[in-house]
């Protein structure tokens, strides 16, 4: 196929693999539009975006607007005079202004089997949900939120000790793979998008730090989801001793809770500290104090008495 002359648009280091899969591909990224400098780490410094990143090393132009609302910024992208743009995790919604310049449109790269898990975090969303499967559909975007007919989908069996982070990094790379895929029938029409059927559809609503809070009166099973999902970020914590206590690694444990109540611990060893749940035990592998890094158990209880 002739390359075509892409704008890209995404944020996050999931994007980076399908900006770089373009560029492998030998098509022409007329610029990269990516979200503004935000404020990061402990001394709150505004950092580049991974993509931005990315795209400077690559040495591409890199435009930063707060919204894609404005005329002016409608205009600018107008300039670019490219057929298609490509959104990966992008994070400002796109008018139908925007929509409608590319001359193939506009597609997007979702972490997800849809209509599953439409929305903010589909990677997140489908562990807790305990879904065994998932994957990533390339898509036409339309107003509506990842509503858009589907041009390619590919799917990815979850293994059973997914963490959030790990899913992540493999959508992304399958995404990047599955986005040079489709390109040629989105090229020269032989791709028809097929419609989303609405039955079924979920909504993957935005990760909020409130939710990594464990509620040990909810099932072990969930809560080993919970913990997994919420791997690296924003980590499921609970409180020992009035300190919080990230968590990081757990299993489910055979046994009695003999009585306890939620959130009791029931034996502690070096492999792990069991907690009574509403039904079930969990065994915690890994765990982060305050102000310390994440430790075995067998480390964490060198310097504690869990009696």
């Amino acid at each position: 196929m002739q390359p075509l002359r892409i704008i890209f648009a995404g944020t996050p280091d999931f994007s980076v693999p399908c900006l770089q899969a373009l560029l492998d591909a030998g098509h022409e990224i007329a610029a990269v539009y990516t979200q503004p400098d935000r404020p990061a780490g402990r001394g709150r410094k505004l950092t580049a975006s991974p993509v931005k990143e990315a795209a400077r090393a690559a040495g591409l132009p890199v435009f930063q607007p707060e919204t894609l609302r404005d005329p002016a910024a409608v205009a600018a992208l107008r300039e670019q005079g490219a057929d298609l743009m490509v959104v990966v995790a992008y994070g400002l919604l796109l008018p139908q202004a925007v929509l409608d310049v590319p001359r193939l449109g506009c597609v997007n790269v979702h972490a997800s089997v849809l209509p599953r898990w439409r929305g903010a975090a589909p990677i997140q969303r489908a562990i807790l949900a305990g879904d065994e499967e998932s994957g990533v559909t390339i898509m036409r975007m339309e107003a509506g939120l990842d509503t858009g007919p589907m041009y390619l989908l590919r799917r990815l069996i979850l293994d059973p000790r997914e963490t959030g982070g790990s899913l992540h990094d493999k959508l992304s790379l399958l995404g990047a793979a599955t986005l040079v895929e489709a390109l040629p029938g989105i090229a020269d029409a032989s791709l028809a998008p097929q419609v989303q059927i609405e039955a079924g559809a979920t909504y993957a609503r935005k990760l909020a730090k409130d939710e990594a809070e464990v509620d040990w009166a909810q099932p072990a099973v969930e809560i080993d989801r919970l913990i997994r999902a919420f791997d690296p970020w924003p980590v499921a914590q609970t409180h020992l001793r009035g300190a919080s206590l990230r968590l990081w690694g757990s299993e489910l444990a055979e046994g009695d809770a003999r009585g306890a109540l939620p959130g009791q611990v029931v034996a502690a060893t070096r492999s792990g500290i069991e907690v009574a749940t509403g039904r079930g035990l969990l065994r915690l592998t890994r765990l982060q104090p305050p102000g310390k890094r994440p430790m075995p158990v067998a480390e964490f209880l060198k310097a504690r008495h869990m009696d």
